[in-house]
């Protein structure tokens, strides 16, 4: 399952990929993005370690792509901020590690089915870029202004 944070960092991928290589500030980031800028700044510290995010300081500075965003696939987004894609750890290709209660891990048909479901996931999140992404996602939304009440409209 995509958490939150994942879901944020996609997001906020999408809208520097729609500026091509020039810097966002992370206020901007975040109004595009509808993310916390809070919250969005831990993120962009992830990122910028994975080497997906570069940034620069001072008033020209801000975040933007370390590379084409064609160049960067979703699955490796996800697994920068979320950790492996197999929803078990007994099925996760690059952090195995067994159930405490299981007596035969290459014969338990959990981890055979979960094994799938890794897989079937990884084969569209390795396939999809950030480009792919970012267009599907279309120009950046606005989360709408609350209605003031009817007993302060008057």
């Amino acid at each position: 399952m995509l958490t939150k944070k994942a879901k944020y960092g996609l997001r906020a991928l999408c809208a520097l990929a729609r500026t091509e290589s020039e810097y966002m500030q992370a206020r901007d980031i975040a109004r595009d993005a509808l993310v916390p800028e809070k919250f969005l700044e831990t993120i962009l510290v992830e990122l910028r370690n994975a080497t997906l995010v570069e940034s620069k300081r001072g008033a020209r500075g801000g975040h933007r792509l370390a590379r084409p965003a064609e160049q960067i696939n979703i699955g490796e987004i996800i697994r920068t901020i979320d950790g492996p894609l197999a929803p078990i750890p007994c099925a996760s290709h690059t952090r195995y590690r067994p159930c405490d209660d299981c007596v035969d891990p290459a014969h338990c048909a959990l981890r055979l089915l979960m094994v799938d479901v890794r897989t079937a996931m990884s084969d569209v999140v390795d396939t999809r870029t950030l480009r792919e992404l970012s267009e599907a996602a279309g120009p950046p939304k606005r989360r709408a202004k609350p209605a003031k009440p009817a007993s302060e409209a008057a």
